[in-house]
């Protein structure tokens, strides 16, 4: 699932994913944001206000302005700066984009904004969002311009700085998690009586028909029908058992898929059935996954269709479950 502090495509945007800084400022700014008051728009419709510092030196094209930020939907929180990094942005002179780039050379060095964009505005002028945000939301970004660079190499060092320790901060709260979140699905699996196999790296499969043809391992082809469901609240995310769907054609253990499918598939064969009881670091880590929410662990029914040494014929559709793409996180489902 993430994607920049704000979506530009339908991964949530393959700029760096970043997290929070819940500052008072922040809770006070997201708080006047969801009443619309005082609040300006830019050419293309966007919703921002500005509280200015008033001493900073202002944002020019040309710089780097380094930011902390929150990014909500609702109740929930789909990126920040505290978990991870601050925000990196070259400024730029740009067009009616519904983008919060449009506000950047408005601000000044200690500037903080809030920036409302409307779902069904941002569907339409950037296309298809992830299915967990509605029509009617607002997603509220709320940030404060920390710094200013005006040179790209003073830019690139303190980027690289915050990287190092937003990666050690990350590390240790995906360590603290751990425990309780396997205990979670160990707990759900002995309440209902469900046997299973742990795999080495932490998956839990349920095998319920192993299946009698070939058997699925790395390099084989593999069509997969599937649903998947957030855990605990087992809600469906993304299926494709309904007729008319085609399987999911993928490639095992090419990490073309979050590791927990790569790992747990390898436990049947053709015609295999079952479930895979994903942990959150097996699956989307820190970044937000089909639920959109962080250090999500994931259910997965699935049915081995076919394995083979070949590609199908059909080219691979899009869809869930999309690999990794930093620490351990990744886009698994439909946009």
């Amino acid at each position: 699932m993430v994607r920049s502090i704000w979506p530009k495509d339908n991964k949530y945007s393959q700029m760096k994913k970043t997290t929070i800084l819940l500052s008072a400022l922040s809770l006070l700014l997201l708080g006047t944001a969801c009443k619309n008051s005082g609040f300006k728009k830019t050419k293309s419709g966007l919703l921002y206000k500005i509280v200015s510092s008033g001493n900073g030196p202002a944002v020019k094209r040309g710089d780097v302005i380094k930011l902390t930020f929150v990014h909500k939907l609702r109740d929930s929180v789909l990126a920040s700066s505290e978990d991870q990094m601050p925000f990196y942005a070259k400024v730029d002179s740009v067009g009616p984009i519904y983008d919060p780039q449009e506000i950047f050379t408005l601000l000044h060095k200690g500037d903080s904004a809030v920036v409302i964009r409307l779902a069904d505005s941002l569907a339409k002028k950037q296309g298809m969002l992830p299915e967990f945000i509605k029509p009617k939301d607002k997603l509220v970004l709320s940030f404060k311009v920390i710094e200013v660079f005006t040179v790209d190499s003073v830019a690139q060092k303190d980027q690289m700085a915050e990287m190092q320790k937003a990666q050690q901060r990350q590390q240790k709260k995906q360590e603290d998690l751990k425990g309780p979140k396997v205990k979670e699905l160990e707990d759900y699996l002995a309440k209902n009586n469900i046997k299973f196999q742990k795999a080495p790296q932490g998956t839990f499969v349920e095998i319920k028909d192993p299946g009698n043809g070939a058997q699925v391992d790395s390099g084989k082809f593999c069509s997969i029908r599937y649903t998947g469901k957030s855990f605990p609240s087992m809600k469906v995310f993304e299926t494709n058992m309904e007729a008319g769907k085609q399987p999911f054609d993928v490639v095992v253990g090419t990490h073309a898929v979050i590791p927990g499918w790569d790992e747990g598939l390898k436990y049947f064969k053709k015609g295999g059935k079952g479930t895979l009881y994903i942990p959150f670091f097996m699956a989307y880590g820190a970044q937000p996954g089909p639920g959109g929410k962080q250090y999500e662990n994931l259910v997965f029914d699935i049915e081995v269709v076919n394995v083979s040494d070949s590609a199908p014929k059909q080219a691979m559709p899009p869809g869930m479950p999309m690999p990794p793409q930093q620490h351990g996180a990744g886009d698994g489902h439909k946009h």
